[in-house]
């Protein structure tokens, strides 16, 4: 062995010194944290504003202005979920491309490059004719922009919790974690008091000619002021330690194929976990949108519900993340998940009441039962993989899943709408979705207090050990 080789156990001893000196640094550091969580955050809250104005446009406007005329204003409406599928289909190649770059280079470099991407994709969305100017031309080339945006934001979520995760103690891993999570309902909560503004300060013409398009346009400010922000903050000491370590050790990899080779557990679980919760969100945030004005509500009186309800939503992630620490991530998921069966045979009743307290009160108990869910997700899938494939296994765990799910949902549930007339079958489909989220909490571990020092010296022994044996 030459002078400068590192024998493999030499070299896990080096690397465990290194990564705890580095962790303890940062970590104890608070107030570079809360620097952390507010970076990841301010490009969280501007990604979901735009990601979600798209949804709530599609149900508002996009019906309207980008597909020819039908008998049945539902047609339209499903043509729209169409699109909006696609941005979900493209995530996961998102997920895959950033997550396989930036286990390689880092999270901050991707997560600013998401944030332009996502912000002149929907930028270039406000400037689109409608179909009666050019046609097909309208609604093909707002796949296309949905394809990007969709792309941009797949990259998006894994590289923003890691950031978090990856510069969190052991401890509270579950609250700080869990807030960049809070930045999807304030993105939100943005996006609904922009149209809200919107739709009630023009009439319905102006809303429908130019008046949407305002809050896409928006979106050139608001990514300014993200980006300016992301750039305070730098990759964790622990992703550093483990990218110098990747690139002495020609053995440990990285990326799509290392997830799958190693620790397929890891993803499918997060996949199943995954499942309900996002149907659930977009059934609550989006479909309830078109099932209540299937009924007679009027939008602005929808709009501004939502708006309280995400306002709550902001607030009890966070709660239930640190919640997560204390009692554990599986109980949480377990009580969200078995509470997510029973929401939809109470809420679409309150629905029918057309009731104001009675409406807002059962998105709201949806989003409650949802952030049980989707609070502590960034810790558990964090604490699924070493550091040197994290950002592909959480990116894939995440963003795979929502081909079938989210994607999908308020197309399943306008459909249904549409061929029975009432909520009971799409009651049925939201239980059946949470029910798998309920199995893959029954058989996750329990990883409260898990240290991601410990799980990359553990992948490093499993390392060791493969090439030892081959």
């Amino acid at each position: 062995m030459s002078e400068n080789t590192q024998g493999p156990e030499d070299g896990a001893e080096e690397l465990a010194v290194e990564q705890s000196r580095m962790e303890h640094e940062h970590t104890a550091d608070m107030s570079y944290l809360r620097k952390v969580v507010g970076a990841s955050m301010a490009g969280t809250i501007v990604e979901w504003y735009e990601f979600f104005l798209y949804g709530t446009a599609a149900t508002l406007v996009f019906g309207q202005l980008f597909f020819p005329d039908s008998d049945n204003p539902l047609d339209n409406i499903i043509l729209a979920f169409g699109t909006y599928a696609v941005g979900f289909i493209s995530r996961p190649l998102g997920g895959v491309v950033f997550g396989h770059i930036g286990d390689r280079i880092g999270r901050k470099s991707l997560l600013q490059f998401s944030l332009v991407l996502i912000g002149g994709s929907t930028f270039l969305m406000g400037c689109l004719p409608s179909f009666n100017q050019i046609g097909y031309w309208a609604p093909a080339l707002l796949v296309t922009l949905r394809f990007i945006q969709g792309f941009a934001l797949g990259g998006e979520w894994g590289g923003a919790v890691l950031l978090v995760t990856e510069h969190s103690p052991n401890k509270s891993r579950g609250f700080w974690g869990s807030f960049p999570q809070a930045g999807v309902p304030l993105g939100n909560l943005l996006a609904t008091i922009v149209l809200l503004v919107l739709n009630s300060a023009l009439s319905e013409e102006a809303f429908l000619s130019w008046g949407w398009r305002v809050g896409f346009w928006l979106s050139v400010v608001i990514v300014a002021i993200g980006y300016y922000i992301r750039t305070q903050v730098s990759d964790s000491p622990i992703f550093k330690a483990a990218k110098e370590q990747v690139e002495k050790e020609a053995a440990a990899g990285y990326g799509l194929m290392e997830v799958f080779r190693h620790y397929p557990r890891g993803v499918f679980t997060a996949m199943g976990l995954r499942f309900g919760e996002n149907i659930l969100y977009y059934m609550v945030v989006t479909f309830s949108i078109t099932y209540l004005d299937h009924i007679g509500v009027e939008t602005g009186r929808i709009l501004t519900l939502l708006l309280f309800a995400h306002i709550l939503h902001a607030f009890v992630v966070p709660a239930f993340g640190g919640l997560s620490d204390r009692i554990g991530r599986r109980t949480i998921y377990l009580i969200g998940s078995g509470s997510a069966i029973v929401w939809p045979f109470i809420a679409f009743p309150m629905f029918d009441t057309e009731s104001t307290p009675m409406i807002l009160g059962a998105i709201m108990l949806g989003l409650v039962v949802h952030g049980l869910m989707y609070s502590p997700q960034p810790a558990i899938m964090a604490e699924m993989f070493p550091t040197r494939m994290r950002y592909s296994g959480v990116s894939l765990g995440y963003q795979v899943t929502a081909i079938v799910a989210g994607s999908w949902a308020p197309l399943i549930g306008t459909a249904l709408l549409r061929q029975f007339e009432n909520w009971t079958a799409i009651a049925g489909y939201i239980a059946v979705a949470a029910a798998v989220s309920l199995i893959a909490a029954l058989v996750m571990r329990e990883s409260k207090g898990a240290s991601l020092l410990e799980i990359d010296q553990d992948d490093r022994r499993r390392v060791i050990a493969g090439r030892s044996g081959s």
